[in-house]
């Protein structure tokens, strides 16, 4: 698509996630010098506002409207305005609105520019002493528990760390989940990080639950927990010849089923026999 004569600018700009210090100088100014601040929550986001003297427009932009509201921010993006996107904390789009605005704005030629800053799991992955070179970013988990468990246990032969969100009002539940499934696999909890209160905790799930049912103050807040990941299995190693099963399976299977099916046998990624999968039917 061919790219409008003068649009405006996209700005995904970062704001702190507790330490207002932590904005920086250049997402202040252009807080300062876009024509409208799209927010997650624009009473949260005056106030950060209000802190540093921005006199920017705001509208709001949240889940239950970012569909609808991003047509009209991209009507104004290809008029020439411009536009920062910001969440109540943090980076947006990181289990924060966002997306819908960004992919269509792209879609018609706009320019999408990041100005980065604080990210709660990214501070949180740096100071767990926990391996940093491969991780997955999981967000938050269902609320109920059955699907949070399924969840869970889709996840346990996983050998990267893995990074979740949770709410103070879930944790109890979330770390008895881990405690059931992942057993004594390390884990690191982060709470309040960048805040007066900030915490990290690590141990097992079940000498984390103690920690905080001793310390009530420690279940209040919000959470990154972090788990080590699974060591890997001399399943991984298998003499399976893995896409000799594939090519069979996917004479009979759905590409999805297919996968699934190996990724259990083998002990391997689902998502990566999804793609190799699909590799292999399409060649």
């Amino acid at each position: 698509m061919s790219k409008p004569a003068n649009p405006g600018r996209l700005y995904v700009v970062a704001t702190p996630i507790g330490n207002l210090e932590d904005l920086s100088s250049r997402a202040l100014a252009t807080l300062k010098e876009v024509d409208v601040i799209a927010a997650e929550d624009t009473r949260h986001s005056a106030r950060l506002c209000r802190h540093f003297g921005i006199g920017t427009p705001m509208l709001s932009l949240h889940a239950f409207n970012e569909a609808s509201r991003s047509e009209g921010l991209v009507s104004r993006l290809l008029d020439g305005e411009s536009v920062a996107l910001v969440s109540d904390a943090g980076t947006p789009l990181i289990s924060d609105p966002g997306y819908p605005l960004v992919r269509e704005a792209r879609a018609q030629g706009v320019q999408v520019i990041p100005v980065p800053g604080a990210c709660a799991m990214v501070a949180a992955l740096s100071v767990a002493g926990l391996p940093s070179d491969r991780f997955a970013f999981e967000g938050f988990l269902p609320a109920k528990g059955s699907g949070r468990r399924k969840q869970l246990e889709s996840l346990k032969k996983e050998t990267r760390t893995l990074i979740f969100y949770e709410s103070p009002h879930r944790i109890m539940d979330f770390l008895e989940d881990l405690c059931a499934i992942f057993e004594d696999r390390d884990v690191v909890l982060g709470r309040e990080i960048t805040k007066t209160f900030e915490t990290f905790l690590s141990g097992s799930a079940k000498t984390l639950i103690q920690q905080l049912q001793e310390d009530t103050d420690q279940q209040r807040g919000e959470f990154v927990v972090l788990v080590a990941g699974a060591e890997e299995s001399a399943e991984s190693d298998t003499d399976i010849d893995i896409d000799r099963l594939l090519i069979m399976l996917l004479k009979e299977l759905p590409v999805k089923k297919a996968a699934a099916i190996v990724a259990e046998v083998a002990g391997l990624s689902k998502n990566d026999l999804y793609k190799r999968a699909l590799s292999l039917k399409e060649g």
